[in-house]
C-alpha cells in the first residue's frame, strides 16, 4: 500500500512537470509601514492544469514522509497548526504560514542541487522534500530553529526526473533565508531582498545583480550626443531601460528585484498585499509563450491546445505575517480569496482540505447601468 501511494503521487508530479521542465515560480517581499511583513509568490512549474487545494492542518496532526520506497520516512506530529496550498496531493504543501507567522515555500531549482544520497537504512529521518515545507510548518516557530534540525534530517527527492527544488522561509519580523542543498548539504542564506526564483543559485543571481547597477527607477533627462542631436525619451521609466523581460528565472530575478525595491511603502498589511499581487502580475506567464512551434498533434496539427497551460501561472499567493492572513487567486479565477489564521482555533479546527476553485471559472461581476 506504501508503495501505491508513492507511485500514485510520483506519477502525478511526473504528468505534471511532463518533459519541458518549464520551472517559472517568481517570489518576492514586501514591509508595510506599520511594520507588516508580506511574503508573495506564483506558482507555475506544470505541463497540464494542476489540481490545487488549500489545506488546514492542526496541532496533534500526524504525517509520514514519503520515500523513493514508500511511504515509510520520517514521521512527525504538528506542534503548529498551518495552513498552506497543496498541489496534486495534500502532502505536498508548495507554500504557507503557521500559527507563529513562520512562512515557507518551495521552488524548483533543477540541474543545480543535490540532496544527501538515500539510504534504506535511515528511513526513519529521511524527509521527501516535496513535504520539507510541511515539516517546517509544523515544527517550528523561528528560523533559527529550522537551521538547527535541517542537519538531523535528510532530505531526499522522490525520483531524479522531478529534479531538485529550493526554499524561501521568512518570519514576520522581516527575515528571509534560502535554503538549498549541493553537494549533499544544506545551506542557508540571508535573503535581504526576500526574492527568489529558479535557477542558478541564489549566490550568483545575487552577484548577477551587479549586471545592472545602471538600472534606477524613474526616467533620464535628454542626452546631447552631438550639437544638433538629442536623444530624448519616447516616455516614462527610461531609467530602467534595459531591464530584462524574457521568463528565464535569471530575468525574473531581476526585474522582481527592481520592481519590489522600487515600490512604495504602503501604510498597512492589507495595502502591501495588494501591492504584491500588482507586482506580480508582471510575472504572468500566459498560455502558450512556453509552447514550442515544433509541438504538434497524433494528426500531425500543430498543438495548441489551451487547456495544457504550458508552464502557465497557476495560481499566486500572499501572506500577511503581523495580520496572519493569507490570500490566493487562481489562473481560473482572479478575485483574491482570504484564510484568516486568527480565526481558526488549530487546537480544535479538524484537518481539512478543498479546492482553491471548486469551478475553473472566473466569475464576472455585471455592472448594472440604469
Amino acid at each position: 500500500m506504501k508503495r501505491f501511494v508513492t507511485a500514485f503521487i510520483l506519477g502525478a508530479v511526473l504528468l505534471l512537470l511532463g518533459s519541458a521542465k518549464c520551472f517559472a515560480c517568481t517570489g518576492i517581499a514586501l514591509t508595510a509601514t506599520d511594520g507588516s511583513r508580506v511574503v508573495a509568490r506564483t506558482v507555475e512549474w506544470a505541463a497540464s492544469p494542476m489540481q490545487c487545494g488549500y489545506v488546514v492542518v492542526p496541532r496533534g496532526y500526524r504525517q509520514q514522509s514519503l520515500t523513493p520506497q514508500g511511504q515509510d520516512g520520517l514521521s512527525f506530529t504538528s506542534k503548529y497548526g498551518y495552513v498552506g496550498i497543496w498541489t496534486e496531493y495534500e502532502a505536498i504543501v508548495v507554500e504557507g504560514v503557521n500559527e507563529k507567522g513562520l512562512s515557507a515555500g518551495l521552488f524548483f531549482f533543477p540541474n543545480y542541487g543535490k540532496y544527501p544520497d538515500f539510504s534504506a537504512a535511515e528511513k526513519s529521518v529521511t524527509l521527501s522534500d516535496m513535504q520539507l515545507v510541511s515539516w517546517v510548518l509544523s515544527q517550528f516557530s523561528t528560523i533559527d530553529e529550522v537551521k538547527a534540525a535541517v542537519s538531523k534530517v535528510r532530505v531526499a527527492g522522490l525520483d531524479s526526473r522531478i529534479g531538485t527544488v529550493h526554499w524561501r522561509i521568512s518570519e514576520p519580523g522581516g527575515r528571509v533565508v534560502v535554503l538549498e542543498f549541493t553537494g549533499g548539504e544544506p545551506h542557508f542564506y540571508e535573503n535581504p531582498l526576500g526574492v527568489l526564483t529558479n535557477s542558478p543559485g541564489f549566490e550568483w543571481q545575487m552577484l548577477n545583480l551587479n549586471n545592472y547597477v545602471n538600472l534606477v527607477p524613474g526616467s533620464v533627462g535628454a542626452n546631447r550626443l552631438a550639437e544638433g542631436v538629442v536623444l530624448n525619451q519616447f516616455g516614462g521609466n527610461s531609467a530602467m531601460l534595459g531591464l530584462p523581460g524574457d521568463f528565464t528565472p535569471p530575468s525574473r530575478f531581476v526585474r522582481a528585484a527592481f520592481f519590489q525595491t522600487s515600490a512604495p511603502v504602503w501604510p498597512t498589511g492589507f495595502d502591501t498585499v495588494c501591492q504584491a499581487f500588482h507586482i506580480l502580475n508582471n510575472f504572468d506567464v500566459p498560455v502558450g509563450v512556453q509552447r514550442g512551434r515544433n509541438n504538434v498533434s497524433a494528426d500531425g496539427q500543430q498543438d495548441y491546445n489551451p487547456a495544457n497551460l504550458q508552464s502557465a501561472t497557476q495560481f499566486t499567493s500572499a501572506a500577511d505575517l503581523k495580520a496572519m492572513k493569507f490570500y490566493y487567486r487562481t489562473a481560473w479565477n482572479s478575485n483574491i480569496r482570504c484564510i484568516d489564521l486568527g480565526s481558526i482555533d488549530f487546537g480544535k479546527v479538524k484537518f481539512q482540505k478543498a479546492p482553491l476553485d471548486p469551478e475553473q471559472k472566473q466569475p464576472v461581476e455585471m455592472v448594472a447601468i440604469k
